[in-house]
């Protein structure tokens, strides 16, 4: 049998391992896909010599459906972050004022640049919650906000009163991005009906994402849905031929398997809730997070030394916060003794 081509074997060597306990730092779900949703992603290999459809019609109809949006609502883009850039690039222009919370996700600062926009930080409270009078006063001067509910790193999530009382104050010409990449992960009593609130905010933007409780963030698709009219101007900048056929068909054989996927994110809660449970029985205090990760923020301690040193890939923050991903109860263990050691 001939030996493979070094090059095809470098690009195989570092493929990522599906299962790793200790991959905890950029919230990725800790299982492979599915079996439904492997087989139906293995049926579309064949079919690689072909282009996917030129624009997504059949993905956009498929996730409005799902959601309960019509389908001029709905756009689509390689990830959130995909989806986030189509919004910027839609309706912002250079040197505009882009606001969000500090510390947020690690792209929004990027994407704000990568648009030649100014980025307006305002600080997290003391709980990790958005300070959202503060936000809506610097939104007054903004062409985009962002607010991140659950938020990232935190976890936190704010009131859906909160929110909606924000966007009231919130100028209509002024974009609202509301970021749910983890809004499957939120027990039924902290959800917000997003569909009724892009119809009675006809500026709000809610972002979502399949790389998260889908667990299916190598394939990047992600979707964003908003009332009618600001829909017809994102879906103007949809990129062609943008969407593979893995991923249309990764994303209808998803929701064929909902409970078996909402089984797995409920193992996640759990683990997430008893990892909180123990750093807390600890003396470390955690934020209320609500997603598939757990956040430590700066208490004095070197969390990156703790952390480096045990091999486990986390991610700092430059405050001295940490985000934990929740993984398996190996990853938990490891994490639970990393701690311990330092504290002794």
């Amino acid at each position: 049998m001939a030996t493979p081509p070094a090059a095809l074997l470098g690009v195989v060597g570092s493929i990522p391992d599906a299962v790793n306990p200790l991959a905890l730092s950029l919230n990725e779900y800790p299982f492979p896909p599915l079996p439904a949703v492997r087989s139906a992603m293995a049926a579309s290999i064949d079919t690689a010599n072909r282009y996917p459809e030129f624009l997504p019609q059949r993905l956009r109809s498929l996730i409005a459906g799902h959601v309960g949006v019509r389908e001029s609502q709905v756009v689509i883009g390689s990830g959130a972050t995909g989806v986030t850039m189509q919004v910027l690039h839609a309706v912002s222009s250079p040197g505009d004022t882009m606001v969000m919370a500090a510390p947020t996700f690690d792209g929004f600062p990027i994407f704000a640049q990568m648009a030649r926009l100014r980025s307006v930080t305002v600080p997290l409270d003391q709980h990790g919650h958005h300070d959202l009078d503060a936000m809506a006063e610097a939104a007054e001067n903004a062409r985009v906000v962002v607010v991140c509910r659950p938020h990232n790193p935190t976890g936190t999530v704010e009131p859906a009163d909160d929110i909606e009382r924000f966007l009231a104050r919130v100028p209509r010409d002024t974009v609202v991005l509301l970021d749910e990449a983890y809004v499957e992960f939120l027990p039924g009593e902290h959800r917000i009906d997003a569909p009724s609130l892009v119809r009675r905010f006809g500026n709000v933007v809610v972002v979502r994402t399949f790389s998260k409780a889908y667990g299916l963030a190598g394939l990047r698709v992600g979707y964003g849905f908003c009332a009618p009219d600001l829909g017809r101007t994102l879906w103007s900048m949809q990129l062609p031929f943008g969407t593979p056929l893995s991923g249309l068909v990764a994303v209808a054989a998803s929701y064929d398997a909902e409970s078996q996927l909402r089984q797995r994110i409920r193992m996640i809660a759990a683990e997430r809730r008893y990892l909180q449970l123990r750093l807390r029985s600890m003396g470390l205090y955690t934020t209320e997070g609500q997603a598939n990760f757990v956040y430590l923020p700066a208490c004095g301690r070197r969390w990156q030394a703790v952390f480096d040193g045990a091999g486990l890939q986390v991610r700092h923050y430059p405050d001295g916060g940490v985000r934990i991903t929740v993984g398996s109860r190996e990853s938990t263990r490891a994490v639970l003794r990393a701690v311990r050691t330092a504290m002794r």
